[in-house]
């Protein structure tokens, strides 16, 4: 069989959840741009309707408790772990990620990861006065329906984060992938909806309206939502109405500092997947490198280095690590920035042009080396294959160029482990990481400030995002 040829087990998944012949949208493999499968199109009609199932269900969910949903939600976990290589094969076709790396297989065990910990991660009541007069605790109870709104570049697993601690918490959930890679998702609620009671997990696949929908309608008691930083304002304008709670998880630029006297080789392979994982395709991905001067030339070697050893390609070959970017739209911003670069002085270092050679959307990983503070390679988010880094020679003024911008989801120090903690406090992000970039982790809490929303996910602190706050006094 070759390795464009469906399985079969994906084409049992692939059944259960496209429309009919004939029927819905087109979904094109990023890599070859060939027909993956035909996206179910359902109406404002179908999600009113699917919100009121999850309406009707959830009492039911809430009322088994916390060890029985616990129960369930590891039996969800087993069930995607026995249909991973079929889901990691479609996410990879649909999404454009390889295989291998930290990639499609990468995101199949994450999501069932993700899952166990949230199932088992302990909420208990906080005794907040025992006085011998007041006894006061803080419980937290289900919030009722959640409606979440996915991305694209890490379709499965992020909605997982909206999925596992919602559940969880006695939730009941609609979900809306993205238009660009629903197939992926829809295939693993299908598997999930395998062990889980009727109702309390529904996907649906619609087009912005029912997004806007799903943001504004009345029984919907929770939004979270991962995506641009302009599609999160309409969703604070939209929840207006039925004042439901957020959490907003939106656009990052992320400024990385390398500190003088760091060894460029020891962190080179560090820095490229923080900028490059998924083919650059994340939110909290390394996105502006200020490097001392010092060490600066160095830095951009090592990375090239990397770069021109590191193999791009269709994602279903298995030595590939690097993918296309997954939309035409996608694909066109990272050309105009590195074009816009290029006439503002920058120096390609690796890569500068697409890559048709490998088909339609490949654009190989681009360093641009000299370029400044107000370029729009730099000011802008790029969300693809391409690095500007930049010089400096005051850490002061390096600490001011990653803090300059409204938004603040990740950032990075690499260095000393002492220095970079002092120059970590002073970088306006969520979260800041020592000599590494983008890792996240099932317990540590999760989420942007300024322009990047609001919010926590993950851990403990992710369980309350999703349930209401009660005081039980007496």
């Amino acid at each position: 069989m070759s390795d464009s040829a469906l399985t079969s087990e994906e084409t049992v998944l692939l059944d259960r959840v496209q429309a009919p012949a004939g029927e819905g949208r087109e979904i094109l493999d990023a890599a070859t741009r060939e027909v993956l499968g035909r996206a179910p199109v359902q109406t404002v009609a179908d999600l009113d309707a699917a919100i009121a199932r999850a309406k009707a269900a959830q009492p039911g969910w809430e009322a088994l408790g916390h060890d029985k949903r616990i129960a369930l939600m590891m039996q969800t976990a087993d069930a995607i772990d026995a249909n991973a290589e079929a889901l990691a094969r479609i996410l990879s076709r649909e999404q454009g990620k390889p295989l291998n790396g930290p990639n499609a297989r990468f995101e199949v065990g994450a999501c069932s990861a993700w899952l166990r910990t949230a199932a088992s991660t302990v909420l208990e009541p906080q005794v907040v006065v025992d006085d011998g007069e007041t006894h006061a605790e803080l419980h937290y109870r289900a919030v009722g329906v959640v409606g979440a709104i996915g991305p694209w570049n890490w379709p499965m697993m992020i909605a997982i984060w909206q999925i596992a601690p919602s559940l969880r918490m006695g939730n009941t959930v609609v979900l809306k992938p993205s238009e660009y890679t629903p197939l992926s998702v829809l295939a693993m609620i299908s598997v999930m909806n395998e062990v889980l009671p009727a109702d309390v997990l529904i996907g649906v696949s619609g087009d912005r309206e029912v997004g806007a929908r799903l943001a504004s309608h009345p029984d919907v008691d929770k939004v979270m939502f991962t995506g641009s930083t302009a599609t999160g304002r309409k969703i604070i304008e939209s929840s207006a109405g039925n004042l439901a709670r957020l959490t907003l998880e939106l656009g990052g630029n992320d400024a990385g500092i390398v500190l003088p006297g760091t060894d460029p080789a020891a962190i080179a392979q560090d820095l490229f997947w923080g900028a490059f994982i998924n083919t650059g395709q994340t939110c909290a991905a390394l996105k502006r490198l200020y490097v001392h001067d010092s060490i600066y030339d160095e830095v951009v070697e090592q990375l090239a280095k990397i770069a021109e050893a590191t193999p791009m390609g269709n994602g279903l070959s298995e030595d590939n690590v690097l993918g296309p970017l997954q939309n035409k739209q996608q694909f066109d911003i990272v050309n105009r920035l590195v074009e816009d670069a290029k006439a503002h002085g920058g120096r390609i270092v690796t890569g500068g042009a697409p890559a048709p050679e490998l088909g339609e959307l490949f654009y190989p990983i681009t360093l641009v080396a000299d370029v400044a503070d107000g370029t729009a390679i730099v000011d802008e988010e790029q969300f693809g294959p391409i690095l500007p880094i930049i010089k400096y020679s005051d850490v002061e003024d390096a600490v001011a160029s990653a803090n300059r911008l409204n938004v603040g989801l990740g950032g990075s120090v690499w260095g000393d482990r002492d220095e970079a903690r002092k120059v970590a406090a002073r970088i306006q992000s969520g979260t800041v990481w020592i000599n590494s970039h983008g890792g996240v982790h099932p317990m540590i809490p999760f989420g942007g400030v300024k322009g990047s929303g609001y919010g926590l996910e993950f851990g403990v602190e992710g369980l309350k995002a999703v349930a209401v706050p009660q005081i039980i006094n007496g």
